[in-house]
């Protein structure tokens, strides 16, 4: 399916709609301000969904919600024309001689949060700037001891990043996607999103990074409504006024699909990846997930690759394993594992069914992905490992005389964001019969064999979209969906965010490439394929899931995406897991759809995704750990759709 944007066309410009990361509780659409009421020196009236105020004095006055939300998600569309000043009051706590709480400014230079006091009438007594707090955590470090004669600190600073991270956001190249701008549009609409959760308020104006957060102590306003403000002198209008009581977590009751058997493998967080290889070569395919190998046929029992402990799902107490690639990297004929850690990439050599932990060599010293993958890229037989470090799109293969050594390197692109991103994958984009590389930024054309050129021809291409969080998403999976001949694009939009699609491959008479994006799911004011709207669509894999002969689309949402926070779109949101058939079908746009078939709603996945015959009797099964734990979905042989 595609979207339609909705544009409102402004003085300044062109607004295009994107709805709340949350679904509303309430969303604004009448003529009434029935169950709002008024305080100050404004007028306020709705019509037709809009509600607009205008001040009476400089000072101006406050529309207020007849009810009180201590946590809560707030989304809204504003215009503030002429000398307006505007914002948001949240957490509106009574007081003896009026009330406090945390206030949100969205002035044109004042873009801030502040702990605000009100006389009985309304007007402002005072405010104070609130303490920078936000990122990945739920509740902000106390603050600072006091410096002698000064004031208390800012609190605890946020860590760093980890070896091989460089985003560069100046290549020699044009790039296809551009982060969002979140200033504030004087005269136009502009769009704002508010999350205040325990002790921080987060502010995301116009789809933009966190800019206008902070700490919202409790002495500041515990509990109360939530207001809009117009003051100075102009009229404040807000349209798509909604808001959500994000203290309530909705979890549905558990789901499994009918084609699928669900077997849980281990209850707890380890690993975000998992693969499948012999590992005890008795002819049965065995599970890796993080520290263990779960061995076939029952999959009831498993052993240490290294030493395990569980990770807190709230708060990363330990470094889950990220991404496990399984082949013979060492040539002995039986299958070891590379691992992303700390940074780098660790290989774990097979001991070959000795009953021990197996050995770990330091192979490649800078990675910086959250997606690698394995591919025999040249097709030689030989495994290459494919990912991003020191703002390069990298491969990685052992040196046969020394395979526990440091591995050969080799960088195809030149220096980009690309060297820091959510995804990668690769296919045969032009047809010559050799696999390129795509990333979220576009792809790189692999040289014919024997060439000496070791920089690919970088195509630029937005297969991905920058709105609060980093552009991209899992494993981006190429192949014909339409059946038209040309290999196309499918992939998550933002890892962090929300948004599947896939990109139509065309081509012009001289056989130009270029590609055209057809939404699968978009946010939730979006009608989307099965009505399904999910966020944090961080692994993806394809696969024959229905057995039609025509790969599908396997994606999970990944609870907690970083924290037990408000910090990602929707985090609380039920993690699940999903197969989209792919459906070839010459009356809608781009000659194919995608039709959601619910696996699980209790497991989601972690950064990558297994999809493989386990049993071999025909069917995919698929695999996944997260923080909910290692599961392994057993797929049913279904009859041929073809």
């Amino acid at each position: 399916m595609t979207r339609t944007p909705i544009l409102t066309i402004a003085a300044a410009g062109l607004l295009f709609a994107v709805g709340p990361t949350f679904k509303p509780d309430v969303t604004f659409k009448g003529s009434s301000l029935t169950g709002w009421h008024t305080l100050g020196e404004a007028d306020w009236k709705a019509s037709n969904g809009v509600i607009s105020g205008t001040p009476k004095s400089a000072a101006g006055g406050w529309l207020m919600l007849d009810k009180s939300i201590q946590d809560v998600g707030f989304f809204a569309n504003f215009r503030c024309t002429g000398g307006c000043k505007t914002g948001v009051l949240l957490r509106a706590e009574k007081t003896n001689n009026g009330m406090k709480g945390i206030f949100v400014a969205l002035d044109q230079g004042d873009l801030n949060s502040y702990a605000i006091k009100l006389d009985a009438q309304g007007r402002e007594l005072s405010r104070e700037k609130l303490r920078a707090s936000g990122g990945q955590l739920r509740i902000a470090p106390p603050r600072a001891p006091a410096a002698a004669g000064g004031r208390a600190g800012r609190g605890a600073a946020a860590g760093g990043r980890g070896p091989g991270y460089q985003f560069i956001t100046n290549p020699p190249v044009k790039l296809p996607i551009s982060a969002p701008d979140g200033s504030l549009r004087p005269g136009d609409w502009n769009q704002i999103e508010i999350l205040i959760d325990a002790n921080i308020v987060r502010a995301f104006p116009n789809d933009s990074s966190e800019v206008a957060g902070g700490a919202a102590e409790e002495e500041f306003g515990r509990f109360g409504p939530l207001a809009l403000y117009v003051g100075g002198s102009g009229q404040v209008d807000f349209k798509d006024v909604a808001y959500r009581d994000i203290n309530v977590k909705v979890m549905p009751k558990e789901q499994v699909s009918s084609n699928f058997r669900m077997q849980r493998l281990n209850e707890f967080f380890y690993s975000w990846g998992t693969d499948a290889a012999d590992v005890n070569r008795d002819g049965v395919l065995d599970v890796i997930a993080g520290p263990y190998v779960y061995f076939g046929p029952d999959y009831t029992s498993s052993r240490e690759i290294y030493l395990g402990q569980s990770c807190n799902p709230s708060g990363f107490t330990c470094s889950p394993s990220r991404i496990d690639v399984a082949s013979d990297f060492t040539g002995d004929g039986w299958p070891d594992v590379a691992m992303t850690g700390d940074g780098g990439i660790n290989l774990y050599v097979n001991p070959k069914n000795e009953q021990r932990r197996w050995n770990k060599y330091r192979v490649v010293d800078a990675q910086a992905l959250e997606i690698m993958e394995g591919h025999d890229i040249f097709g030689d037989g030989k495994m290459e490992i494919f990912y991003g470090a020191e703002g390069y799109i990298r491969y990685a293969r052992p040196d046969p005389a020394n395979p526990t050594g440091k591995w050969i390197v080799h960088s195809i692109s030149g220096q980009g964001p690309w060297g820091y991103l959510h995804s990668i994958g690769a296919g045969d984009i032009n047809g010559d019969g050799r696999k390129d590389i795509v990333s979220t930024w576009g792809w790189w054309e692999q040289p014919p064999a024997g060439s000496k050129q070791e920089t690919w021809t970088y195509h630029p291409e937005a297969f991905g979209r920058w709105t609060r969080s980093y552009p991209g998403g899992g494993d981006i999976s190429v192949y014909d969906v339409n059946g038209d001949g040309l290999n196309d694009v499918v992939t998550a939009l933002q890892g962090h965010g929300i948004g599947l699609a896939w990109f139509e491959q065309k081509r012009d008479a001289g056989g130009k490439i270029s590609f055209v994006q057809h939404m699968i799911l978009d946010d939730f004011l979006t009608k989307n394929a099965g009505g399904v709207t999910f966020t944090e669509p961080h692994a993806s894999i394809t696969a024959d899931v229905d057995g039609d002969g025509v790969p599908d689309f396997i994606v999970g949402k990944r609870h907690f995406a970083h924290q037990d926070d408000y910090y990602d779109p929707d985090a609380y949101g039920a993690p699940v897991l999903y197969a989209y058939r792919t459906v070839r079908n010459p009356k809608v746009p781009g000659g194919a759809e995608f039709v959601p078939e619910l696996i699980h709603n209790r497991s989601g996945a972690g950064s990558t995704l297994l999809a493989v015959d386990l049993n071999k009797d025909g069917a995919v099964d698929i695999v996944t750990s997260t923080d909910r734990g290692t599961f392994i979905f057993w797929g049913k042989p279904r009859k041929s759709a073809k």
